[in-house]
């Protein structure tokens, strides 16, 4: 697998670091490149790095595919320039997004340059408020959700306490997020249930903390602010727009994937995409059952994954290549 990285000014005091990945012995130019956009408090490291097996951007390259992943403002190894402005859904979604899908389009070596986007949890949620605003230029040959909330008709309770006051969450600065977590995960292996809500570590080896936990990114306060109203008023609004209502005008093929026991974003939130979407091709996939239930961060790092994720994402990519 080889790999490239571009650096990307987006004109709005943001260094953007997006990489490609590919398999000149493999690469098949008739399969659109794949866009990964990462997450809350998460970089693209997991994307390319599995503790036990093969990541899920080496199981699309080794299909065939080309693969992008952008880290967007604030996010991984992006780097402000002077004074950066700040970090909010209207910034990622109108600024950042728009940068790199045209990066992605200009630079592919596939006949069809135009990315089928996988928004990763928040991530989904950033391409939402994009297309929301798009409907028709956005440039997209085709989206994935996993793990990607839109309408919060339903929260864990202690996701609902921890964005229940708009202006605590914007008040709370927190920093070191990734030592913190380098420190949580050795115990979680001795208490399971400690992480439940993000990942099942029955089927996850955490035995290297350091080199996890590099996926881990410091939470924003003013985004912390924009996400305590979302889920208050269940539906998100970008730059005025109601994106619920917006996705209504977006005719493009969608893949909602989501965990049966994720406590981050329930199913029926990462659902809810599904019927906003003014899709004429959309399909859902459950993932997990009673013997292995899966969790939000398991669907890029449990050890089976790859049957349960990665190799029906790659059959619905081919049946619309």
């Amino acid at each position: 697998m080889e790999r490239e990285r571009a650096w990307l000014y987006n004109g709005d005091g943001w260094r953007l670091d997006v990489k490609r990945y590919w398999d000149r012995a493999r690469l098949d130019p008739s399969k659109r490149p794949v866009l990964f956009i990462p997450g809350y408090g998460m970089n693209t490291f997991i994307l390319a790095h599995h503790p036990r097996g093969t990541s899920l951007v080496q199981y699309l390259v080794e299909a065939g595919y080309e693969v992008f992943t952008a880290n967007l403002r604030a996010q991984g190894d992006s780097q402000p320039t002077g004074v950066p402005s700040r970090v909010g859904f209207r910034e990622v979604c109108l600024v950042d997004l728009p940068k790199v899908v045209g990066h992605v389009r200009s630079v592919s070596v596939a006949r069809d340059p135009a990315p089928t986007a996988v928004g990763c949890s928040l991530g989904g949620t950033y391409l939402f408020g994009y297309l929301a605003h798009h409907p028709t230029t956005h440039g997209l040959g085709g989206l994935i959700g996993m793990g990607a909330p839109l309408r919060w008709t339903t929260m864990h309770p202690l996701m609902r306490v921890a964005f229940r006051s708009p202006r605590l969450a914007s008040a709370v600065r927190v920093s070191g997020v990734r030592g913190m977590a380098r420190v949580a995960l050795p115990v979680a292996r001795r208490i399971p249930g400690l992480l439940s809500l993000y990942m099942n570590t029955d089927h996850i080896d955490l035995s290297d903390p350091a080199t996890l936990t590099q996926t881990v990114d410091d939470p924003h306060p003013y985004l912390n602010l924009q996400i305590a109203r979302w889920a208050h008023n269940r539906d998100l609004m970008v730059a005025g727009l109601d994106v619920t209502r917006g996705l209504g005008q977006v005719d493009l093929p969608f893949l909602g994937i989501y965990a049966n026991g994720d406590g981050i974003v329930p199913p029926e939130v990462a659902r809810s995409a599904k019927d906003a979407l003014g899709s004429q091709d959309s399909t859902l996939l459950e993932v997990g059952d009673e013997r292995v239930w899966f969790a939000h961060a398991d669907m890029f790092i449990n050890d089976h994954a790859e049957p349960w994720v990665f190799e029906p994402m790659v059959r619905w990519l081919d049946a619309r290549g």
